[in-house]
């Protein structure tokens, strides 16, 4: 069996053999394509596992390959695809929009191939990535805040992006650090609400009203789900999807999408150039846009379906964005134009408010 380290020359990589996991179908030993691995790098925590139990396994049967999944950040997985450039030892990469849109604009995405399904997707799902990515599913970001600590306090429900700058919420908000799409989003939310055409007025909005009630600037979703459970933050700029799965649990969390509108974050994916086998890639990626996995990813990872002919059971229906209706409410980014000025506004921001 070939190790990710050295499967295309490359110098063993602790980091990535570490964090693999592996698929391997009980019976393929005997087969030619056995040899085969391919390497997947995506979402962790209940992502990962509605990926592997959805479409890694029952795809790693069918074909009689093996699958080795890279869990980490999409930051950190673009990071690994900028490294290995000319050298690629993924084959696959699941990324946030934005992240994603990075990605095709450096030439680490292959083009898609066509297939049925595509044609069934939200316009939204091919916004961006010019033919090189696609979105697999819609996730809104807004707020997640905790239902019995409002109640208790008599503090109505979180109602417009404006509303961050509440006295009352300090040191209890969290909102993602700029590096994490959350975080972005909160600057275009408040750049919405305050109407205006650059981004300019919400970083100030940010820095003189908001700053002060933050708590915490966190970005692993992990630490943010955990710092809610406990009471050291009572709300938080967080996406639909990972509310949902919190809300799952029982704990006594609610989304709530802003009255000016919640920004549309993309779970997205993209073939990478230099695969050794290009055709099982697509034939992988055209498996995400299957109904039935759809369904599984919106029931389980909370990600409306991008597939139209995805249906889903009133539950889960009610919990993500979900019908030509809902998307078509989601405020899209134009990541071609936000990614040409991100790396000056983070600068800013660590400069400004997260000093």
């Amino acid at each position: 069996m070939r190790m990710l380290s050295n499967r295309r020359g490359g110098r063993p990589c602790a980091t990535l053999i570490l964090a693999a996991f592996f698929f391997t179908a009980p019976a393929i030993a005997r087969s030619q394509s056995a040899d085969t691995t391919l390497y997947v790098a995506g979402y962790g925590g209940t992502s990962e596992a509605t990926i592997k139990t959805h479409v890694l396994e029952p795809f790693a049967l069918r074909h009689k390959v093996r699958i080795e999944y890279i869990a980490g950040t999409s930051a950190a997985n673009l990071a690994r695809l900028q490294a290995q450039s000319g050298n690629q030892q993924i084959d696959l990469a699941i990324l946030d929009d934005g992240p994603m849109q990075q990605a095709v604009d450096l030439g680490l995405c292959d083009e898609i191939n066509p297939f049925p399904a595509m044609e069934r997707l939200y316009p939204l799902a091919k916004a961006n990535g010019q033919g090189h990515s696609l979105g697999i599913g819609f996730v809104a970001t807004g707020f997640a805040y905790n239902v019995e600590t409002f109640a208790a306090e008599a503090l109505p429900a979180p109602a417009s992006w404006l509303d961050l700058a509440d006295p009352r919420y300090k040191g209890r908000l969290l909102v993602p650090s700029i590096t994490n799409s959350y975080g972005l989003h909160t600057l275009l939310g408040l750049q919405r609400a305050l109407k205006s055409d650059d981004i300019e007025p919400a970083f100030d909005f940010f820095e003189e009203k908001v700053a002060d009630n933050v708590f915490s600037f966190e970005t692993s979703s992990g630490k943010i789900s955990e710092l809610l459970q406990t009471g050291q933050v009572s709300i938080a700029v967080w996406g639909s999807g990972r509310s949902h799965s919190l809300a799952k649990s029982g704990f006594p969390v609610r989304f709530v999408t802003p009255r000016e509108g919640a920004i549309a974050l993309q779970t997205t994916i993209c073939p990478i150039v230099g695969t050794e086998a290009p055709e099982l890639v697509q034939s992988l990626l055209q498996a995400f846009y299957d109904p039935e996995v759809q369904a599984a990813l919106a029931r389980e990872a909370g990600w409306g379906p991008s597939n139209r002919d995805t249906v889903l059971d009133p539950e889960t229906a009610a919990a993500v964005p979900y019908g030509r209706e809902a998307v078509g409410k989601l405020i899209a980014v134009d990541w071609t134009q936000v990614n040409a000025s991100r790396s000056d506004w983070s600068r800013r921001w660590t400069r400004q408010i997260e000093k």
